[in-house]
Parts: structure tokens; C-alpha cells; sequence
């Protein structure tokens, strides 16, 4: 059971705002991905992803004057935090990505805030399962759903190896979001903890690539597939993880991976501003069932209603 400074249940503006941004950035994620395996091999993806992210992040990190952990404890914890929150579902996400399509990808990611609260019950002692929390995640993933469109549901029944994939990559993350709660505790920042799981991510997949993907075999890619490597490198990877990093060691794991329900919806709002997209009725109730399912994870309205009525829990 993962010990550890209690966390808040109840997010505050600042937490809600670093959210909401990371769904900005994993939003385009899937964007990302679906450019560079066009021309690219899976495990070339996520190595290009993972070791330009370390890159940076080592930059960074120096920039900012921190130093890196040298305690083999905390290293080996970066390597297991590496090892199922980055190798194992990039690789499953990218992988099932060739075979799906990015919206019934994004519908099965939007399971990893159900996993979270089962796993944190299991393995925490102040992240417990709660009627609102189970109520809340089942309306943001029906929100989730008739925001993408419910059509998308007819792809299930074809490439359930890449479904079970994509699944499977989000009880990884759920893992992983309990997991890396200790790294508050070791006292290591989350600029270092974001670093040190992307260098161990990058030295578990590099030698597999090699031996796999031959790429030095491979046609050139083109501009595009280079400038999306290097986008889901920096900011879907390297900058998305100092706020996971940052979001997990106050809010805890449940709250942090509700960030999953808003993926969709960063996506669509960036279609409507950037690109012109219509706003439709499904995505407005989409949305409004998303941020009930929200409120009522995070609680404080349901308190709220309460209070204003005399009811007792």
C-alpha cells in the first residue's frame, strides 16, 4: 500500500488550471502519433518521443540549477515509473492506433480515471472508493462518449486485439498514477521525477528499437513526421509530465488521470478555435456531463447540496 503525505481530495483553482492545461497538451497527443506512425515504426515513435523529452528535460533541469537524484533507490523507482507509464502504454497506444481509429482510441483511454479509482482503492489508504467518485467517472465516460459521437462505438467489435491494447495501456497509467505518489515522499522534485522516468524510459526501449526497428534501414521521414516527433516530444511528453509530476503530488492519482475525460475536449475546442470546426449539440452535452461527472468526484458541490439541505452523509 503506498505510503506518503496525504493528499487533497478537493482540487483548488490552481490544481483545476494545471488540469486543464495538461489536457491541452495530451490532447495532441493522438495528433501527434497518428501523423508519425504513417511513416514510422511503433517502437521508433516512442523512442523518438521519450529520448528527445529527456533531452529537453535535462536541459532544463540544468537551466533551473537542479541536479539530478544519484541514489540507487530513487533511480530504480524512476525505471519501474518508466517502465508503465511510458514504455508500456506509448507502445500499446501507438500500436493499437494503427489499427483503430483516434476517436475509439481516445473513448478506451478515457477508462484509465475507472481504473485509477479501483487501483488507488486497492493500493492506497487516503484515496478510497466513494459512491460520487464511482458515479462521477461513469458519467464522464457516457459524456465522453456522446461527445466523440456515439457511431464510434460501432468500430468496437472490429480490432479488439488494438482495443484490449488501448485498454490495457490505461490501467497501466492507473498504476502508474499510484505509483508515482512515493516521489513527494523521496523528495524529489517534479522537474527531476519527469527527467528521471523519461532517461529510464528511453534506456529500457532504445536497445529493443534498435533490434526491432533497424531504423537506419528506414526511408527518411518526412518534415511533417519529424515536427510531430518533436512536438509530442516536447510538449506532449516533456512539459506534460513537470505538471503530471506537479498535479500528483498534491491531488493524488484519481484526481490527477481525470485529465483523460478533458482530452477529448481540448481537442475539440482547439478544432473549433484553430481550425474553424462547428460546435455541435452533442459536444455541448458531451461536455456538460463531463464536468458534472467532475463535481461529483470532486466532491465539494455534492458537500455543498448537502449543507444547504441538512442532509447528514
Amino acid at each position: 500500500m503506498t505510503k506518503g503525505p496525504a493528499i487533497n481530495h478537493s482540487m483548488g483553482a490552481l490544481e483545476w488550471g494545471m488540469v486543464i492545461l495538461l489536457a491541452l497538451v495530451w490532447g495532441g497527443s493522438f495528433f501527434f502519433n497518428e501523423v508519425a506512425v504513417r511513416e514510422l515504426p511503433t517502437l521508433t515513435v516512442v523512442v523518438g518521443r521519450v529520448v528527445l523529452a529527456a533531452v529537453i528535460l535535462h536541459i532544463l533541469l540544468r537551466s533551473f540549477g537542479q541536479r539530478m537524484p544519484t541514489s540507487f533507490a530513487i533511480w530504480r523507482a524512476f525505471f519501474c515509473m518508466g517502465l508503465i507509464n511510458n514504455v508500456i502504454p506509448f507502445t500499446l497506444i501507438v500500436w493499437g492506433q494503427i489499427h483503430i481509429a483516434s476517436g475509439v482510441a481516445s473513448i478506451l483511454n478515457a477508462t484509465t480515471p475507472l481504473f485509477t479509482v479501483l487501483v488507488a482503492h486497492w493500493m492506497t489508504a487516503d484515496e478510497k472508493i466513494t459512491g460520487g467518485r464511482v458515479v462521477g467517472v461513469l458519467v464522464g465516460l457516457v459524456g465522453v462518449v456522446i461527445m466523440i459521437g456515439g457511431d464510434v462505438l460501432s468500430g468496437l467489435g472490429t480490432n479488439v486485439f488494438a482495443q484490449i491494447a488501448v485498454l490495457a495501456a490505461a490501467l497501466s497509467y492507473a498504476f502508474a498514477g499510484v505509483y508515482g505518489r512515493r516521489f513527494r515522499a523521496l523528495e524529489v522534485s517534479p522537474m527531476a521525477t519527469a527527467t528521471g522516468q523519461v532517461t529510464a524510459s528511453s534506456v529500457l526501449m532504445v536497445p529493443a528499437m534498435l533490434i526491432i526497428d533497424q531504423p537506419w534501414l528506414l526511408p527518411l521521414p518526412s518534415a511533417a513526421a519529424i515536427w510531430s516527433l518533436i512536438g509530442v516530444a516536447a510538449l506532449s511528453t516533456a512539459f506534460a509530465y513537470i505538471l503530471y509530476f506537479r498535479i500528483l503530488a498534491t491531488a493524488g492519482a484519481t484526481n490527477l488521470l481525470l485529465v483523460t475525460f478533458l482530452v477529448p475536449v481540448s481537442a475539440i475546442l482547439l478544432g473549433v478555435l484553430i481550425l474553424g470546426e462547428v460546435l455541435l449539440p452533442k459536444h455541448l452535452m458531451g461536455m456538460a456531463l463531463i464536468g458534472l461527472g467532475l463535481a461529483a468526484i470532486d466532491g465539494r458541490p455534492w458537500r455543498s447540496f448537502r449543507g444547504l439541505f441538512g442532509v447528514k452523509a
